[in-house]
């Protein structure tokens, strides 16, 4: 098995296809679409509240952890639809009434544990050469948005992190950054 970190947009993709499929489909795919466009650590996702999103005004609230900065990300098209099929759904899942953005099947708040499952199993229904753990998708989301020719700075705000050296990480490496020197 490859000891890769992050996830490439391919794989990305392929796991959200795998996701499409089973018995809470429209659940498990907005839970990994939201995990890959805000770059969300697994307490991240768990924590998220109805309360944190705001359809009307297109926005999400995120409450970083690990002291990062806590922000409000703009709701992507494809999230928007995804998580309003997922919100229709969730009306029939016991527990409709709490607070919690995504339930289990017994009402409950998901787990960590139950979020890393998930994400093993659909890595691997999707036949991906590595081992699928939450924290690829902040990763994958970090690389995204620098092979997007994010600035470095925007991308350290849009994940929280409090120190650059932690964002470095993702520009580093990415050869498109060097596309405009010609010599």
């Amino acid at each position: 098995m490859d000891k890769r970190r992050f996830l490439s947009e391919n794989e990305i993709d392929r796991l959200l296809n795998a996701a499409k499929r089973g018995r809470n489909a429209a659940r498990n795919y907005c839970l990994l679409t939201m995990c890959f466009i805000h770059g969300l650590r697994v307490s991240e996702l768990i924590n998220l509240k109805l309360s944190d999103i705001d359809q009307d005004g297109s926005r999400i609230r995120i409450f970083r952890l690990k002291g990062g900065f806590s922000t409000v990300h703009p709701l992507q098209e494809e999230e928007k639809a995804s998580l309003k099929e997922w919100l229709k759904i969730r009306s029939s899942y016991l527990g409709t009434q709490s607070s919690w953005l995504f339930l289990s099947l017994r009402g409950n708040r998901l787990s960590r544990q139950q979020v890393y499952n998930l994400m093993r199993k659909l890595g691997e229904q999707a036949n991906l050469p590595v081992t699928v753990h939450p924290h690829m998708f902040r990763h994958a989301c970090g690389y995204a948005l620098a092979e997007k020719g994010i600035d470095t700075r925007l991308i350290q705000d849009y994940l929280g992190h409090r120190n650059i050296q932690h964002t470095v990480l993702y520009t580093a490496s990415n050869a498109v950054r060097f596309g405009k020197i010609v010599f």
